[in-house]
């Protein structure tokens, strides 16, 4: 059935069964605050351990929650009966709307939305790639249905962030758009911005020169991660300095990112340094790994 043929969901019908591929930092985030909005989360990981690990880190952020006054102790207890973890693609059969949460790796999101393509059974399901850089039209080709499909970019942490940035390809049916807006806003409690389908999308087309900027004066020496922070916070009145953001983000991130934005534009300010591309095949990712531009207490 042709995207203009179709008789699309009205924007207000409940989506109450949501999958998320992915359960690390970003997949994690988006399933704790699905299921604390009611909706029943199936979460599909890579293997058994990463399974275990991304339960561990929602139940973890729940009991945050409830210890910062958040949450009641019975809203902890019901999200973590809404969620299930597992390791079989196939589970996503029944999901109204998936969210991909995978590494900002192309032909790997492409693979994945080729098998949800077959997977996912509803006809009005929207599949969502949680993307910070990468083309959803590229993505959405991968697929018999690219009206469809839709670019969602949370933002870390997820329970704390507010804003999402929703994205359409050429192809993404409005009635998608609409439907998804809907359930970011109204059901997740976010704020949305839409943005065209352009690598780096508005945040991060922003951001990322800005990160990679800060790295190069490290690079050069002539100035350290704190004095630039220090520098931004003071005397900008940013609430974290580039550096120190940059390793919340972590700096894999930063740097597919960064090779993303580079690949499509050219343009050198978005070429990640030497230094972000040794420190990221050093293993120091940032936070998440306990070392970056700064050390921490994992």
């Amino acid at each position: 059935m042709s995207v203009a043929a179709q008789e699309w969901p009205d924007v207000r019908e409940p989506i109450e069964r949501v999958g998320v591929i992915g359960c690390g930092l970003m997949g994690s985030g988006i399933a704790e605050v699905a299921a604390l909005a009611d909706c029943q989360v199936t979460v599909v990981a890579s293997r058994p351990a990463s399974a275990q690990a991304g339960l561990e880190r929602v139940l973890a952020s729940l009991e945050r929650r409830v210890a910062k006054g958040r949450i009641t102790g019975q809203q902890r207890d019901a999200a973590r009966r809404r969620l299930v973890f597992t390791t079989d693609l196939e589970d996503m059969a029944d999901r109204q709307i998936v969210v991909e949460s995978v590494r900002e790796h192309e032909d790997l999101k492409v693979e994945l939305f080729g098998a949800l393509d077959r997977i996912v059974k509803d006809p009005d399901a929207i599949l969502a790639t949680n993307t910070s850089s990468l083309p959803i039209t590229r993505i959405g080709r991968a697929t018999t249905r690219p009206g469809q499909v839709i670019g969602t970019h949370f933002f870390s942490p997820v329970p704390a962030m507010p804003l999402v940035e929703l994205i359409c390809s050429l192809e993404t049916a409005e009635p998608v758009y609409e439907r998804a807006r809907h359930f970011t806003e109204q059901v997740l409690g976010k704020k949305v911005i839409r943005s065209a389908d352009r690598s780096g999308f508005v945040v991060n087309a922003l951001l990322i020169p800005f990160l990679l900027s800060a790295m190069r004066m490290v690079e050069s020496g002539f100035a350290t991660p704190e004095v630039i922070d220090q520098g931004m916070v003071l005397g900008c009145a940013h609430p974290v300095g580039p550096l120190k953001l940059a390793d919340l983000v972590g700096l894999d991130t930063v740097a597919d990112v960064g090779a993303a934005l580079y690949q499509e534009f050219k343009e050198p300010l978005y070429a990640p340094p030497p230094l972000l591309l040794r420190m990221v095949e050093a293993g120091r990712h940032g936070r998440k790994t306990g070392r970056g531009f700064y050390e921490y207490d994992t």
